[in-house]
């Protein structure tokens, strides 16, 4: 089975989130909850999506990653830039650091 991992947009300025093992939220994907299975999936977005989070982060999904180097990688293109920001402009996003 595939390993997921939720992401969301947190609500103060957009930017990509992802559902750690606390239960809070950070910008870097390899601090992610990993959940191994469709049981596992399931819980955690439920977990992400109880209606206390409405005013911290919206719209939260599951999304398939790979381990790799040590790290998490979305398996998915469209995952994967948003865990790069916007592409449009450099000087913007998690690139500009």
């Amino acid at each position: 089975m595939s390993l997921q991992v939720v992401t969301a947009n947190r609500l103060d300025d957009g930017l990509v989130v992802f559902l750690t093992a606390d239960g809070g939220w950070s910008e870097n994907i390899d601090q992610s909850r990993i959940a191994d299975g469709k049981e596992a999936g399931d819980a955690l977005l439920a977990e992400a999506s109880v209606p206390e989070l409405d005013t911290v982060i919206v719209g939260p999904y599951l999304i398939e990653v790979e381990q790799q180097d040590g790290g998490l990688i979305p398996t998915k293109y469209r995952e994967v830039l948003r865990t790069k920001g916007p592409s449009v402009r450099q000087d913007l996003g998690y690139q500009a650091e």
